[in-house]
């Protein structure tokens, strides 16, 4: 059996900025309650998500970016960033952890304490761009830990795998013609951010898809488009930004994917791990909206990371 670490912040629960939001506290007891329901936890190795330093962090995002934030961080009542991007008191320290959880699942894997991580953290982060807080996301986390894994350990190639439905704009305005960081990516599309097909750099992957896309041409996707480029670029370490809201009964989108579908990447990922990667995967949560539908999506992931 592979050893997963999953990470966490009771802090993470606490950016809650009202019942009308979609990115609610909810998510991450629900995966908890169903892995507690389902027998899976003790399957697992718990870590407290630490606070991200601004050393590491500023890999990333410039001190204007940090310092706005901090400002914007209210004592009372909700901030607006954007329409749909708001702070409440504690959503700085929600953000701090869901991008030190990145760093500390980075840091396990890398030290051979687990083979592979996952980080049920929130705010998400994928659509955090080097200097923009917006669709939810402050800080990108998936960035933060990619950079950690480049600068801190001495990577020197590190492949980032994005399925969630919405494109991850921020990470890849992070790591346009980086040549250390190879993104495969697929959503729907025309859809928000509305980006993402605008001749990417030749380090970004993106697959565009139509709205009711199913897991057949998902997979498809997957072993013609993302594998090849992944095999060629020999990840020495691959980063998932696992947005489960392609889901069939998550409304946010209207994909058509399933458990199954989000299991059978898994293993496609975690087998190219094997290959070039000596296993290592670090996994972070995106969206995922419909509880129960994220709940199941989120343990299907993580029986095949765990090797269950």
């Amino acid at each position: 059996m592979t050893s997963t670490a999953f990470i966490t912040h009771r802090d993470c629960s606490l950016h809650d900025i009202g019942s009308y939001h979609p990115e609610s506290p909810a998510r991450l007891s629900a995966i908890s309650d169903h892995l507690i329901a389902q027998g899976l936890d003790h399957y697992f190795i718990f870590h407290d998500a630490p606070l991200a330093s601004f050393e590491q962090l500023m890999r990333v995002h410039p001190a204007a970016h940090l310092e706005r934030l901090k400002r914007a961080s209210p004592v009372l009542g909700v901030v607006h960033i954007d329409p749909d991007t708001a702070m409440n008191p504690h959503t700085w320290n929600a953000a701090l952890r869901a991008a030190g959880a990145g760093v500390m699942a980075v840091d396990l894997v890398m030290a051979g304490e687990v083979q592979n991580a996952f980080c049920s953290v929130r705010p998400p982060g994928h659509h955090a761009e080097r200097a923009n807080a917006m669709g939810f996301c402050f800080f990108n986390n998936i960035a933060v830990a990619a950079m950690h894994a480049l600068k801190a350990h001495g990577l020197s190639r590190v492949a980032i795998v994005d399925f969630d439905v919405h494109h991850g704009n921020g990470t890849e305005d992070c790591f346009k013609d980086n040549e250390q960081v190879l993104m495969v990516g697929m959503f729907q599309h025309p859809f928000y951010p509305y980006s993402g097909t605008d001749n990417p750099a030749s380090n970004i992957v993106n697959v565009p898809l139509p709205g009711g896309t199913g897991g057949g041409e998902f997979r498809q996707v997957v072993n013609e488009v993302w594998l090849p480029r992944l095999r060629q670029f020999k990840p020495e370490m691959i980063l998932i930004s696992a947005g489960f809201d392609a889901h069939n009964e998550d409304d946010m989108g209207s994909m058509k994917l399933n458990e199954k579908d989000y299991a059978w990447v898994t293993e496609q990922i975690k087998q190219l791990a094997g290959e070039t990667a000596q296993g290592r995967i670090v996994s972070m949560l995106e969206g995922g909206y419909v509880l129960s539908a994220l709940a199941r999506s989120v343990a299907a992931h993580l029986k095949v990371l765990a090797g269950i």
